[in-house]
């Protein structure tokens, strides 16, 4: 009787699985879709995004060869809409600019907050917990509160640059950062860190060399949530960087809005492509750190 029951509650696991699986499936299809529909109309031109922005053309390619020979050709024309968009959009650049700010950037939240939740954890003082509420409190302070002081201040402290937004950043990535080394700092033995010392090594050192290394998974969620964040940040450049030097890629995409509000629609859909690509390329090599990393966060001490 026992195994009969035990056969019941495999099969209907089984079964719940399967439709879990399939919802799942289907849910995961809308969210990607919007990126193929990008990629697809990245490779037409203006008239065919508007006409046919599902399919490559209006003709199914069973309706004949010279269908699908003008829809080839349709696509190899499309081409020049990758051209178009580097050359209007300068995306080189831009690309260089992105790049410096979200690398420097995600390595200074990083170093900072991670060296912060140590402190917090291992000091127990009124000011590491006043530290910490600080932390707390800037995660839910809306970004709209702030950003006409934010952007009159970076302008008198001269932050106007790629180098000065980094700090920026900083400030604005550090409340969900501490939080998150916090949590999993309190998961780590004292007695580790009281060996080291006692070896000879110094705060620096055991940080560095015991603290830092069982932080990996923390650090690879961090990096990823940050550099998601960052890299797609539209916002922020504009309110504190001089724009008419310093263009990001999210910056350089607007400035595709010609006069009278005519957009280019093709060049657009190439330089949304090139700007996905990067951080779709991270993400996917580190996406299996991020679980790992948030319930460590999460569920430790």
């Amino acid at each position: 009787m026992a195994k009969a029951n035990e056969q019941v509650s495999a099969a209907r696991r089984a079964r719940h699985g399967g439709i879990l699986t399939l919802v799942f499936a289907v849910i995961s299809i809308l969210w990607i879709s919007p990126m193929l529909v990008v990629f697809l109309n990245s490779f037409k031109r203006k008239a065919y995004i508007f006409r046919y922005p599902f399919g490559f053309s209006a003709n199914s390619l069973s309706d004949g060869w010279d269908k699908f020979i003008a829809g080839a050709q349709q696509i190899f024309c499309g081409t020049l809409n990758y051209k178009n968009g580097l050359k209007a959009t300068n995306f080189i650049s831009c690309f260089g600019n992105s790049l410096f700010i979200t690398v420097f950037s995600v390595l200074a939240i990083i170093l900072c907050c991670s060296m912060c939740a140590w402190y917090i954890v291992r000091v127990h003082s009124v000011f590491s917990k006043c530290m910490y509420l600080m932390c707390l409190f800037s995660m839910i302070v809306p970004f709209q509160m702030v950003m006409f002081t934010l952007s009159k201040f970076a302008n008198m402290l001269h932050l106007s640059n790629p180098v000065g937004i980094i700090v920026v950043y900083l400030g604005f990535g550090a409340g969900l950062s501490v939080f998150m080394f916090t949590g999993f700092v309190k998961g780590i033995s004292l007695e580790i860190e009281e060996a080291a010392m006692i070896d000879g090594c110094n705060p620096l050192q055991t940080f560095f060399l015991i603290v830092f290394p069982i932080l990996k998974p923390t650090v690879v969620t961090v990096a990823i949530l940050q550099a998601m964040w960052i890299w797609n940040d539209y916002l922020l450049p504009s309110l504190v960087l001089n724009i008419n030097r310093y263009k990001t890629i999210p910056i350089a995409v607007q400035y595709l809005k010609q006069s009278h509000g005519q957009i280019d629609w093709g060049a657009m859909m190439a330089v949304l492509v090139l700007a996905i690509l990067p951080i779709v390329i991270f993400y996917m090599i580190c996406q299996k750190y991020i679980i790992e990393g948030v319930l460590a966060g999460a569920v430790k001490g």
